[in-house]
């Protein structure tokens, strides 16, 4: 018998629960969040116009990439990192399964931190608590990550069935929420002169700068797809209801928060990016307690996701070890790194620091996965040969180093783009460099790796 590397385990037809309204509903629950309105905050920056623009551009672009990728996993049954193994090797895949693990261990985080943002404010109305951002506001800060820590690990305690359960309840109590915010906006300044608003100069931000934000924060679900359609009944489900709730979800959410944001800039006569996250955002709005929780539960059904995704990326690296293990240690991980923020001087610079790490790792490892399956192997990979040494996705030692070559090479474009003013201002670095990446890989790939 061939010696075996690690375990897979394709989901197979009997196994597979979810369908297209689970598949919709969970894409939608991952983007409607206070990630995804924090990230509309963000491009305020650049005017509602560009924003917007670009916010639909790359919120289609990108989910287009995560139906391709649902697709595969719908197709193999496999989980996501185990899908690398085919591209980067059977070893080589840790690399990409690290990059997975530390991005959604960082989105947990950041999802925590802003959720306890809003717990601090409430402790402020309940107990007189300083809130988070005042002086002594830190204590609050730290029971709501404790609080957000325990909510998670009710969340992913039953691993994908649970997720599926809090993704169902999560997205009625989102859709009220974001009718009930959309209102509140447009009772208070009205679109004519949300659409009229700019920044002030130092503040602005370009079209390509907004871009690369945009690529970083969307892409982020593309390395996650196969984890969560490789349990779809249809394909339908697994491709056009992801990428359907993927963007409803980005969209909806993100436009209130680019909304929200620039009509408390108004109302206030004051623009400030660091206030762009909806703790804050509802505070000034008058929007109170209710709102607060619904914040803290969205940032619940969201990290379940992230959390999901994370702990399937540690099994592919620790093959002993079981999906509801790993979701366990994963959270209690993201619990302790949602502390990190309060190391730099604002959330905003730790945030827009760990986007410009994930757009310049994930953009070419995507490239490089998507291209191998729908180019290079031509849309089939042999199961059996997932665990194979000396099999067919071996390569050299468990490397395919063409694969680790033009990743290396893309990550070395997308920073050598940022530095190129015509580009990192007009269409931003991020797909640029994956396009780059691609037509390497693709040539590099041509012909049989030697074994």
């Amino acid at each position: 018998m061939a010696k075996q590397f690690g375990r897979v385990h394709p989901i197979t037809t009997e196994e597979r629960a979810s369908g297209s309204w689970d598949m919709f509903a969970t894409w939608i629950g991952a983007n409607a969040n206070n990630g995804t309105w924090y990230i509309g905050g963000v491009i305020a920056a650049a005017g509602m116009a560009t924003a917007s623009t670009t916010l639909i551009v790359c919120g289609i672009l990108s989910y287009i990439l995560l139906a391709l990728a649902s697709y595969i996993g719908y197709k193999t049954g496999l989980p996501a990192m185990a899908l690398t193994r085919p591209s980067f090797g059977l070893r080589g895949s840790f690399i990409p399964s690290v990059i997975n693990v530390v991005q959604f261990i960082g989105w947990a985080a950041a999802n925590t931190f802003i959720a306890a943002i809003s717990i601090s404010v409430i402790l402020k109305d309940i107990l007189g608590w300083p809130a988070y951002g005042t002086p002594g506001g830190n204590r609050g800060l730290i029971v709501g990550i404790g609080v957000m820590s325990l909510l998670h690990l009710a969340s992913i305690s039953l691993g994908e069935r649970s997720v599926r359960m809090i993704e169902r309840v999560g997205i009625v109590l989102v859709m009220l929420f974001v009718i009930w915010e959309s209102v509140v906006v447009f009772q208070n300044v009205s679109l004519h002169a949300i659409l009229a608003w700019r920044p002030a100069h130092r503040l602005a931000m370009t079209p390509g700068a907004a871009i690369d934000v945009l690529a970083a924060f969307n892409l982020a679900w593309v390395t996650a797809a196969a984890d969560f359609s490789r349990f779809s009944k249809t394909k339908r489900a697994a491709t056009t209801h992801s990428f359907l709730g993927a963007n409803l979800g980005l969209f909806w959410f993100a436009f209130i928060g680019l909304t929200a944001t620039i009509a408390t800039a108004i109302t206030s006569g004051q623009f400030d990016p660091n206030d762009s996250d909806p703790s804050t955002i509802a505070s000034k709005l008058g929007l109170g307690v209710l709102a607060l929780l619904v914040i803290v539960i969205t940032s619940t059904t969201a990290n379940a996701v992230n959390l999901m995704a994370a702990g399937s990326a540690v099994t592919n690296m620790f093959h002993k070890l079981k999906l509801t293990p790993a979701l366990w240690l994963v959270t209690l991980v993201a619990t302790g790194v949602s502390f990190l923020p309060l190391l730099f001087s604002t959330f905003l610079s730790a945030f827009t620091a760990f986007l410009d790490m994930i757009g310049m790792f994930l953009g070419p490892e995507i490239a490089i996965f998507l291209v191998d399956y729908y180019f290079i192997h031509r849309r089939h990979y042999e199961v059996t040969q997932f665990t194979a040494v000396g099999g067919d996705y071996w390569y050299a030692g468990g490397w395919n180093w063409r694969a680790i070559c033009a990743w290396a090479v893309g990550i070395a474009l997308y920073f050598g783009l940022r530095h190129v003013t015509i580009i990192a201002t007009t269409v931003g670095a991020t797909f640029v460099a994956m396009a780059g990446t691609a037509l390497l890989y693709y040539l590099l790939a041509r012909r049989p790796v030697a074994k």
